[in-house]
């Protein structure tokens, strides 16, 4: 098969059926520029997706010091040689004629070009200062999902045991962090259970709160091989939308927002009701199923459906479908962790797989999923607000380990608290205490909550703040400081999937004359400050990629997230590999917990747990006398009522979240043709029924409103959930380039405008799911249509007079299924 597919109109490519427990064939899925011809392409270097959690591996096209185009990897296990059309389209944004070139400072109120010796020593002088007159808590470090895991390893020693400061977190505290914590409160260890490769044998498939088709969408492409193949998998989709998942869900879900604890707690319900657990596993593996069977005894179908609105016989079809699974594999992510009691309900699908024992075989296990690529390399490496290599803050034996392997005193990690989480430093710099931000590869100008909150806090004359990144994002114009940084394809690194798998992404083209890794932006700033071991010697002790990656293998030894065993040389020739990874295991492991829990004794775990209402961190004493020999823990959990309710100046419930054709807050899709094209600009979703009873139609222009501001867009009238109102979060400023923030003449386009700062409280995780909000025509759409993709979710409900989404010929890519070839051809550079 070879085929020219335009990947903007059927974003998930051709099909490739396979029948389960047989491998997922491979296609090979390539786009070069125009007027490339393969046979010209002089190097192909190998590298991975840095714009969704897949990790999808794939090699960049290099002509003449430029790239010029990827192909997917046809031998490696994550993507069989697929690629999704932001690894299809995206590497173009690298080559953006505004990419940033030299650092900016700020002088009279104006940032202005400087050199890099400028930047650094006013960046230098400023944390030395704040050191001396206020100490190590007077700096944080905020930084991203993107980077690589050489360049997180290198923020979290300095941060922690050079400044001092306990003030590191990721942007990933939005996208992940209940994942983490969901999968610490259940295994007392962050590290998914499951492998990709369950999609293989799984013959049910439930997906909570993660619409696939967008989020990962060569997984999606396996997803469909198997439904098109023989003895296909049911789907259970939990999801207020009519995604893609939706429409091939043998039972779809749509419960009204903040309610997931009490779906879940019906849905556990039924399945002890009618025996269908696994007690020899329980009591092998576990504690704490008798206080979860007492706890849900009362949480009938029809209980829950009065609370969700959704008919308790539907709860009932998914309860039999979980409950009956021979291999049950469930998948979660943002719809239920940016929700209320995102963190509980995590737990709870825990729960589901705990108590009828699909842990550990090929097609039984959960996979709490990540959104940003890195996201595991932050959390591995200490720079999401935990300790690196999955150590336990509150374990001193932990900290004196971590100690050991940075040759410093133990005093001299911050560890009498737990780690500051995003939110509660954002409020810190809102209160004074940190006064000093470095922010790197993130823009919280667009992406963090109640926007007017955020961009009063980065505005501080006494805030200092430092922005690392490609472009002048919103967030980068608010800043003292700007320092161009170079971004994948032009640096050198590790980086690890949603399911463990770690990768190498060579360098394929210099960066920018200008611009400089994030790695060696650190490593100057480590080496000006000149941090010291507790014997006199440097702090930091690497000076490249490789050498950082050396130091992490130390560092990761005999934790959870072992690398020991991996090498660049071995990455180079056998692609990704999954961790653990060391001398018992040579070649990774596949899927966790194959002989029971692993890493939940006390003296091992990562966490003792905290309580699932309030936050409060349990103590050694309690987590050992509800665990002493380190089993599973099936951790209960009441439904709560959401905080913001509607009412009626604000009858709806607004939900935000992603489109499959951009990335986090555009940066580099939008600098890509083929994806803006395909959703250049904002949209507001609304169900038939609500749009019908205020009188709306498709392309209205229509403005959302909340108690914190208000956003405006084009209406795209959808199979949403009446009563549920969404928005895509990707779309800063009317005016990005200009630099100027919404007023009250300028429509705002973010939808962070109207969000809530609220966070749950175990994951600290931002809630976005469940603002209370108004819907009000603002002019006729006069021959406007929304401009929401209609391949995907936002897909309109009646398709009269709405163009189609397409790319055309721009948009057109190869999917090839003899790959044979390609290893041959391939050249790592």
């Amino acid at each position: 098969m070879h085929a020219s597919v335009d990947r903007i109109g059927q974003p998930w490519g051709g099909r490739t059926p396979y029948d389960r427990h047989e491998p997922w064939p491979v296609r090979v899925d390539s786009f070069l520029a125009e007027g490339v011809d393969p046979r010209t392409v002089q190097r192909w270097v190998q590298a991975t997706s840095l714009l969704h959690s897949d990790g999808d591996a794939m090699d960049i096209a290099v002509v003449d010091g430029r790239m010029v185009g990827v192909r997917g990897r046809a031998q490696e296990r994550v993507n069989h040689g697929r690629l999704g059309p932001k690894d299809l389209y995206g590497w173009q944004a690298n080559a953006s004629p505004d990419r940033l070139t030299s650092p900016l400072v700020r002088r009279n109120g104006r940032l202005v070009e400087c050199d890099w010796a400028t930047a650094m020593e006013r960046i230098v002088s400023r944390s030395r200062g704040l050191l001396e007159e206020r100490g190590p808590g007077s700096i944080g470090f905020y930084t991203t999902g993107q980077l690589f895991l050489e360049e997180y390893y290198t923020l979290a020693v300095l941060a922690r045991a050079g400044i001092g400061t306990n003030h590191l977190d990721g942007n990933t505290r939005l996208c992940t962090s209940t994942a983490a914590e969901a999968l610490k409160e259940s295994f007392g260890c962050d590290g998914q259970p499951g492998s990709y490769d369950d999609i293989d044998h799984a013959d049910v498939i439930a997906l909570f709160g993660h619409n696939i088709a967008e989020t990962q969408p060569v997984q999606w492409m396996r997803v469909l091989d198997r439904l098109d193949g023989g003895d296909p998998p049911r789907l259970v989709c939990v999801d207020p939308r009519l995604t893609q998942v939706a429409r091939r869900s043998a039972v779809h879900l749509a419960p009204r927002g903040g309610t997931n604890v009490a779906l879940l707690n019906a849905l556990l319900h039924e399945i002890i009701r009618t025996e269908r657990v696994d007690h020899d596993y329980i009591a092998a593996h576990t504690v704490g199923f008798e206080e979860l069977a007492s706890h849900v005894r009362h949480c009938t179908p029809r209980w829950a459906a009065d609370i969700c609105d959704v008919p308790a016989a539907r709860i009932g079809e998914a309860a039999e479908l979980l409950g009956t699974a021979d291999r049950l594999l469930s998948t979660v992510l943002q719809g239920v962790y940016q929700s209320h009691q995102a963190t509980a309900a995590a737990v709870q699908i825990n729960n589901l797989h705990l108590i009828r024992g699909m842990l550990g075989r090929p097609g039984a296990g959960v996979l709490q999923m990540n959104g940003q690529p890195t996201a595991q390399n932050t959390r591995e490496c200490g720079a999401n607000g935990d300790l690196p290599g999955f150590r336990n803050w509150q374990n001193d034996s932990h900290v004196a380990d971590l100690a050991r392997v940075w040759n410093v005193e133990p005093k001299t990690i911050p560890h009498y608290a737990p780690p500051t989480h995003a939110m509660q430093m954002f409020r810190y710099a809102e209160q004074g205490s940190i006064r000093m931000l470095w922010i790197s590869g993130t823009n919280p100008a667009v992406s963090l909550p109640e926007l007017s909150r955020i961009r009063s806090v980065l505005s501080q004359e006494r805030l200092f703040v430092v922005v690392q990144d490609l472009f002048l994002t919103e967030t980068a114009q608010l800043a003292d400081v700007v320092l161009p940084a170079a971004t994948w394809g032009e640096k050198t690194g590790t980086c690890t999937n949603a399911d463990r798998t770690v990768h190498l992404c060579n360098k394929a083209v210099d960066p920018p004359a200008g611009a400089r890794p994030d790695l060696d932006i650190f490593l100057d700033y480590a080496a000006r400050m000149d941090f010291r071991d507790k014997d006199g010697g440097p702090l930091i002790t690497w000076h490249d990629p490789e050498s950082a990656f050396e130091a992490w293998k130390r560092c990761s030894a005999g934790r959870p997230c072992d690398y020991t065993g991996l090498t660049y040389d071995k990455l180079r020739t056998n692609g990704g590999i999954q961790w653990p990874c060391h001398e018992q295991a040579p070649d990774g492991t596949e899927r966790l917990y194959t002989d029971g829990i692993a890493w939940a004794h006390p003296d091992v775990c990562e966490s003792y747990g905290k309580d699932l209402e309030t936050g409060a961190s349990n103590d050694v004493v309690e987590y050992r006398s509800l665990n002493p020999d380190g089993k599973g823990v099936i951790k209960a959990a009441a439904y709560l009522p959401p905080h913001e309710a509607p009412d009626d100046d604000h009858p709806f419930q607004l939900t935000t979240g992603r489109t499959l054709y951009h990335f986090h807050t555009r940066t580099k899709t939008a600098r890509a043709p083929q994806l803006n094209a395909a959703a250049p600009d904002v949209w507001v979703e609304a169900s038939v029924s609500d749009a019908s009873a205020l009188g709306l139609e498709e392309g209205d222009l229509v403005e959302v409103s909340t108690p914190r501001g208000a956003v405006q867009g084009r209406l795209r009238i959808t199979g949403i959930r009446p009563g549920l109102l969404f928005v895509p979060f990707h779309y800063g400023y009317w005016d990005t380039k200009s630099g100027h923030a919404p007023d009250g003449d300028t429509p705002a386009r973010a939808a962070n405008e109207t969000t809530v700062t609220d966070w749950d409280p175990a994951s600290k995780q931002p809630l976005f799911k469940t603002a209370a909000a108004a819907l009000r025509r603002v002019e006729h759409a006069d021959g406007h249509t929304s401009p929401a993709p209609t391949t995907t979710a936002s897909a309109p409900a009646r398709t009269d007079a709405i163009p189609a989404t397409t790319g055309g010929p721009p948009a057109h890519a190869s999917e090839r299924a003899d790959a044979s070839r390609d290893r041959d051809e391939q050249d790592i550079g």
